[in-house]
């Protein structure tokens, strides 16, 4: 059997790899969409007032952050954890920002990733390595955090990984 086969095989990979995920990256996707045309917006019309191209560049980059993180968030709680009830007590805002935390300590995370692996990679695939890394953060801390389910933890921390059959002559030599 290789490699691949026995990863995938995995009872934990087989729960990492898991539609949700798919879904979270597909979300994270889209956000890398929004943030691309909000900030080509705020650069080309809406700043064009602020003369110093630097500033224009932040002042863009807050607003396509803002709005990609808003995009996010809103797929995620509507699609990729659909499933999960939000906790009753738990206002909307209070949310967003427990979202919006979880990406902001990932953000970090991948920049401290990066200039740790470019000491050893080239800084492109050092920066890859470090998006990976922290989307598997972020999706942990989201699936378990932002996006908890409110049922006991036993039920939704691992899959539910069914037991393998007793053979039969196993059976008959045990009644």
């Amino acid at each position: 059997m290789n490699l691949i086969a026995r990863l995938a095989g995995h009872p934990l990979m087989a729960w990492f790899f898991k539609k949700r995920f798919i879904k979270f990256g597909t979300v994270g996707a889209s956000g890398i969409v929004v943030n691309l045309g909000v900030l080509y917006l705020c650069q080309e019309f809406l700043f064009v007032a602020i003369q110093t191209a630097s500033m224009r560049l932040n002042a863009s980059l807050a607003v396509a952050i803002f709005f990609a993180t808003v995009n996010n968030f809103f797929w995620n709680r509507a699609w990729t954890w659909s499933d999960r009830k939000h906790h009753p007590d738990k206002h909307l805002l209070l949310h967003f920002g427990q979202y919006a935390l979880a990406c902001w300590v990932g953000i970090v995370l991948q920049v401290l990733l990066t200039k740790l692996f470019v000491v050893y990679l080239h800084y492109l695939v050092a920066n890859a390595l470090a998006i990976v890394l922290a989307s598997v953060f972020n999706f942990l801390v989201n699936n378990f955090w932002t996006f908890r389910s409110h049922r006991p933890v036993d039920e939704i921390a691992l899959p539910i990984i069914p037991e393998p059959e007793p053979d039969s002559e196993q059976e008959i030599g045990n009644k």
